[in-house]
């Protein structure tokens, strides 16, 4: 049976590898299910620091603020 995931290899310590067994024994799933989870999380975890300096930069004194209104027309 044809799957739509891409794979990838991943090397991985003891330790890590022991954690990621508990974690998926823990929750009933596959190993590869529960790190592909985690993986998502950490991106998501990524994008919002990347997001959060951005808006660090853009948070200026003295800058114009432009309505939800405005911004949106």
């Amino acid at each position: 049976m044809a799957t739509t995931k891409e794979r990838i290899n991943v090397s991985i310590s003891k330790s890590t590898r022991s954690a990621l067994a508990r974690l998926a024994k823990r929750d009933q799933v596959p190993e590869a299910t529960k790190a592909a989870g985690l993986l998502e999380l950490a991106l998501e975890i990524e994008e919002d620091r990347a997001l959060d300096a951005i808006a660090s930069q853009r948070d200026k004194r003295g800058v114009k603020f432009v309505s939800h209104e405005n911004a949106w027309r």
